[in-house]
């Protein structure tokens, strides 16, 4: 009896064992909540390894992202990007005081025919490529994916002292912590000979152009964006504290020979690292954009990760995968994340439960 007891017992503590660990390895399978994306330690900038931001360019709400638990955003300086959609000053301290950064979108390598400085006497028919005669010089061609975003040549002192610097102005007397810079890998499209010519959809050649110089127009980008960083620094409140992103970019390091440019900036904003909307990136692509990332890291600066992978379907199946591995690879790397809707609008604060706010 005590041995049949005893083998009853041993039989029973095995199945309890058994039980446990499928009990265990199926929560791990399970448990995709996100809760565990947050790290404690921080490298300065604000944020944890893992956490999030969030990227809201159009209808921002200034008391729901004061209500929301993101603690930085990059928004545009104005509701509906025009002037007279402008936030005020008051509204921008709203989200300081909750304890939000807020960084102000700028194209500096493109000119959007929405915005204060535009001219609609520069082309003839709207959204096109039939240049006026009062088109400034530094005026290139629409961009095919965004009509009416209109490529310039950003070394031109006049598009930098007439049309950025104003801008900048209005960003700094608002209140922004720091600004985020789109359109850097500029100097890809001006350095690229066969963007020019004599097609309709071709730069005509002006004295000056970086034409098949990429090295050049890379120069030129770097020398605008520490432009911008020292006049920014120089006049905002902020000071030295004062927060430079370019967007993308990232192979402007191959041009910066004194490491200047990364001196400067105080991070970078990446989209697409390893998804094209819900669509994988190639193995080869990724590991490119994570060969000049991980130098930002290596140099104490913040990469700013944004996927659009999120289809609106709701936080499920593939969709909840996808989310998920954007977010933990994103951890892994010590990149803050945005999952995005994937149809690019950016247009809502995207409250994902476990994940991001």
């Amino acid at each position: 009896m005590r041995f049949k007891s005893t083998r009853l017992q041993l039989l029973i503590g095995l199945f309890i064992l058994i039980a446990g660990v499928s009990v265990f390895l199926s929560c791990s399978e399970d448990d995709d909540s996100g809760d565990d994306l947050v790290d404690p330690d921080n490298n300065g900038n604000g944020f944890t390894p893992g956490s999030t931001w969030l990227y809201q360019l159009q209808a921002m709400e200034i008391n729901a992202m004061q209500n929301s638990k993101f603690t930085w955003v990059v928004m545009d300086y104005s509701f509906d990007g025009s002037a007279s959609g402008e936030f005020s000053a008051a509204q921008i301290q709203t989200l300081r005081d909750a304890g939000i950064t807020p960084l102000a979108y700028i194209s500096i390598g493109e000119a959007e025919n929405y915005r204060f400085y535009w001219n609609s006497n520069w082309v003839a028919t709207e959204d096109s490529n039939d240049f006026t005669n009062e088109a400034p010089s530094w005026l290139g061609h629409t961009n095919p994916d965004w009509p009416g975003n209109y490529k310039v040549r950003y070394w031109d002192t006049d598009w930098r002292d007439n049309y950025i610097n104003p801008y900048l102005d209005k960003i700094i007397s608002q209140g922004f912590k720091g600004v985020y810079l789109d359109i850097v890998d500029a100097f890809e499209y001006w350095g690229d000979g066969s963007n020019y010519g004599t097609g309709r959809n071709q730069e005509t050649i002006q004295p000056g152009d970086p034409v098949d110089d990429e090295a050049e127009a890379a120069r030129r980008m770097i020398e605008l964006v520490e432009w911008i960083a020292q006049y920014c620094r120089s006049n905002s409140p902020f000071g030295s504290d004062f927060l430079i992103f370019p967007q993308n970019g990232e192979r402007i390091l191959d041009y910066d020979d004194d490491q200047s440019y990364m001196n400067t900036v105080s991070g970078i904003g990446r989209e697409d690292i390893w998804y094209d909307e819900t669509r994988p990136n190639s193995a080869e692509d990724i590991n490119e954009v994570l060969g000049y990332l991980r130098q930002f890291i290596t140099n104490n600066k913040t990469v700013l990760a944004v996927d659009y992978v999120d289809d609106g379907s709701g936080y499920s199946g593939a969709n909840k995968d996808r989310i998920l591995d954007f977010a933990k690879k994103c951890k892994a790397e010590f990149f803050r994340y945005y999952a995005a809707r994937s149809d690019r609008e950016l247009n809502r604060i995207n409250v994902i439960p476990g994940v991001q706010p």
